[in-house]
């Protein structure tokens, strides 16, 4: 059964884990709103993922809907060793050192070892060293050899394996390690509909990332996860180099710091949207549902003002790959997002582009629907699409009026699951006149119950079907009363 619009415009990203294993507890998560899996990366074997995303299509199935995989690979991580105790507590003004050559399992309240044996070349005394998510600071005082001498700057408890961060950014790992390429290809041969690179610093990284999963096969979307201050200064060449983009606030939040935090979101949601680019936001947006069964006051508002910027989708993480109460998170998640698109409608529509010049005939039909659709009284879009390129561009102009892409592939129908305010639908365009095609498109929305009687529509399609960016025409039709 075809997805039907009855979920929020903004789409949900849910990260799958133990707590998401039960095909009962995935399959309500999917009726309740979510719209793509997240598999991540960072933590697990391949056959653990293979198999979660085998549940998901699963799920998707009893729930009657589609659901996009999202594969987000694990990238650098840049991280301290083990403690002979598990963990040390750091006090201000202390001396403190990390050493690649260090024993990994022998670190105490003096030294601890390093993954990265490239981090004493990154570094230089006076650069500030984050750990544990930036709750530790420290700056370096001396580097020589393997060793990085220290001073706590700010202390508490650090245990083993925790991440570390260069503030101002610096760190020359490159985004795409050996694991990396053995799991792109993994998630092509999965089917995967997103790659997420973590840690991505230009466009070559994205490039190669594309260019290593159209190698393997794969024909999936590439998504940069934003969490980089170099990638803050190369985002529009990331973003135009890329098909999504995430705003990954965790890292980029301590590599830029904490402050600036909201304002980048904007600038990234903003900065995406205006080039035709996917948006998802993430981390920590309802972080107390990992345990409580509600979100706090602070969560509900942290995710309604990401709607009210325009992101294509929220993120869940560990509320939803460990957390306790993985379908109540997406309820709630869903809850909010529909009670900030209701205040949203009452804002000036968005003015997508509308100084700007298009050349390509896709775009300009695309543009043309959404003004004719904002000023008349439209029920519904349908798009004849093959590759869900139209439906993208149309999702860019704000407006509560569903867009339905109607279209026989079945990794398109997955890929739109993306797109604010896009559901998909399966329908094979049949070889016959255009007033037949018509007939059919508003038979099989009247029997979805996805318009009434006398509600207008407006379809867009090509003169050829199974040419991809074919799009030449729109039609607005009113749905017959007999």
């Amino acid at each position: 059964m075809p997805e039907r619009q009855m979920h929020s415009r903004t789409k949900i990203v849910a990260t799958l884990g133990p707590s998401t294993d039960n095909i009962e507890v995935l399959t309500d998560m999917v009726r309740a709103g979510l719209d793509v899996a997240r598999v991540n990366f960072s933590h697990g074997k391949q056959e653990e993922h293979g198999r979660r995303i085998d549940l998901v299509h699963e799920a998707a199935r009893r729930a009657g809907r589609y659901v996009g995989i999202l594969a987000d690979l694990g990238g650098p991580k840049i991280r301290i060793e083990s403690f002979t105790n598990k963990k040390v507590d750091l006090k201000e003004g202390q001396a403190f050192a990390l050493d690649t050559a260090h024993d990994p399992n022998a670190g105490n309240e003096q030294v601890v070892g390093c993954a990265y044996t490239d981090l004493p070349k990154d570094v230089k005394p006076g650069n500030i060293l984050l750990l544990n998510d930036g709750l530790i600071e420290l700056e370096v005082t001396k580097v020589a050899g393997t060793r990085i001498d220290t001073k706590v700057i700010a202390g508490g408890e650090l245990s083993n394996r925790k991440g570390v961060n260069l503030r101002g950014g610096g760190i020359s790992a490159p985004a795409l390690s050996e694991k990396d390429r053995e799991d792109i290809k993994f998630a092509a041969s999965k089917g995967a509909d997103y790659i997420a690179v973590s840690f991505a610093r230009d466009a070559a990284d994205m490039n190669l990332a594309r260019s290593l999963l159209r190698l393997a096969g794969g024909h999936g979307h590439v998504c940069a996860k934003i969490e980089r201050h170099e990638a803050i200064k190369n985002l529009v060449e990331i973003i135009e180099a890329s098909d999504v983009l995430m705003v990954a606030r965790g890292d980029l939040a301590v590599e830029m710091g904490y402050a600036a935090i909201t304002g980048l979101q904007k600038t990234i949601i903003h900065e995406s949207r205006t080039r035709n680019k996917v948006v998802i936001t993430a981390t920590q947006m309802m972080e107390s549902m990992i345990n409580a069964p509600v979100p706090t006051r602070a969560e509900v508002s942290d995710v309604s003002n990401a709607v009210l910027d325009g992101t294509d989708a929220v993120m869940l993480s560990a509320e939803s790959a460990v957390g306790k109460h993985p379908v109540k998170a997406v309820q709630a998640m869903e809850e909010v997002i529909n009670g900030a698109e209701k205040y949203q409608l009452t804002m000036s529509p968005v003015r997508h582009r509308v100084d700007g010049v298009v050349d390509r005939t896709e775009e300009a039909i695309a543009m043309a629907v959404m003004y004719t659709a904002n000023h008349m009284k439209v029920r519904a879009i349908v798009a004849l699409t093959e590759s869900g390129t139209t439906p993208l561009w149309m999702s860019r102009s704000r407006a509560d009026i569903p867009i339905y892409a109607f279209t026989r592939h079945e990794a398109t129908r997955r890929r739109v699951t993306l797109y604010r305010g896009v559901y998909p639908v399966p329908f094979d365009i049949p070889e016959v006149r255009t007033q037949e095609l018509f007939r059919a498109i508003l038979t099989m929305m009247l029997q979805l119950e996805l318009v009434e009687p006398g509600e207008m529509v407006i379809v867009t399609k090509g003169e050829l079907t199974g040419i991809t960016g074919g799009t030449n025409a729109m039609t607005i039709l009113r749905v017959p009363k007999d």
